[in-house]
């Protein structure tokens, strides 16, 4: 999966002064400054950065380390701001976690300037990761919003489903964010029949996957059917939704991001 590397990530928020061979972060909106050339993804260094606004380190990968900056300028023609859609197939793996990573921690960085309680100026703190109000004392942490993917199984088939109005067209499973008070297992409960109007039973732990596209803990599941398995759509949600044999399930499904991809491949090989 994305997170799959091949170097050791340390996210531990370190107060160090960048210098010239860091890599840089560079965000605007959902875009990523970045050379994307052949499917090979680089960043920017800091001496190639003429101007800035503000700098914060996000984390190393190996011996690299990666620092976030606002409104950079005066940087080589070679680099553009390109989609964080790029992160789905760009290499090597570990440019492509770290553009994906360092894009979710900017984009809490740009939505945190201000204090959300009475809009004083914020200012990082110099021990860890958080933004720290000197008016009133309110501190904000990075924004992690859980998530749960569950694979629902019927003997030799499992639920799949396609997302409506997004650019997003391929077969998923269903996922849904947890709510306030809900344990993940009620959250796959919910979502399903919220969804496809079914009710699943014997819900199971995979495993999870940090998808910082979303700002996302993906926390995967499976789950049996329990009763009738005809499908009430959700068309606000789905486009469609059927039930796909373990047989039919081709190379097509496998990729090396998602965990939705994964969980799919792992029932196609009876892997659960």
């Amino acid at each position: 999966m994305i997170q799959d590397i091949d170097g050791i990530f340390k996210n531990e928020y370190e107060n160090v002064e960048v210098t010239g061979d860091d890599y840089v972060i560079v965000t605007t909106g959902r875009e990523v400054l970045s050379c994307y050339e052949n499917n090979i993804v680089t960043f920017p260094q800091f001496k190639e950065i003429g101007h800035y606004n503000q700098i914060h380190y996000l984390f190393k990968i190996d011996n690299s380390r990666y620092f976030g900056v606002s409104n950079a300028s005066g940087y080589p023609i070679k680099y553009r701001f390109n989609s964080v859609e790029i992160f789905r197939e760009a290499l090597p793996r570990n440019a492509r976690f770290a553009g994906i990573t360092g894009f979710g921690l900017c984009s809490w960085y740009d939505k945190n300037h201000y204090c959300g309680r009475c809009g004083s100026v914020m200012f990082h703190d110099d021990r860890e990761r958080m933004m720290k109000c000197c008016e009133c004392g309110n501190m904000s942490y990075p924004t992690i919003s859980p998530a749960i993917i569950v694979g629902v199984i019927d003997g030799d088939k499992i639920l799949m489903t396609k997302y409506a109005g997004r650019d997003y067209k391929k077969y998923a499973l269903i996922a849904g964010f947890n709510e306030i008070g809900e344990t993940l297992e009620k959250t796959v409960e919910r979502e399903v029949m919220e969804e496809v109007g079914i009710k699943v039973k014997n819900i199971r732990y995979y495993k999870s996957q940090p998808w910082a596209f979303t700002g996302t803990i993906l926390v995967g599941f499976f789950a049996d059917l329990d009763g009738d398995g005809t499908i009430t759509l959700d068309e606000n949600e789905l486009a469609e939704g059927v039930w796909y044999k373990r047989s039919d399930i081709g190379d097509e499904f496998a990729d090396d991001i998602t965990l939705t991809r994964e969980m799919i491949i792992a029932f196609k090989n009876n892997e659960i």
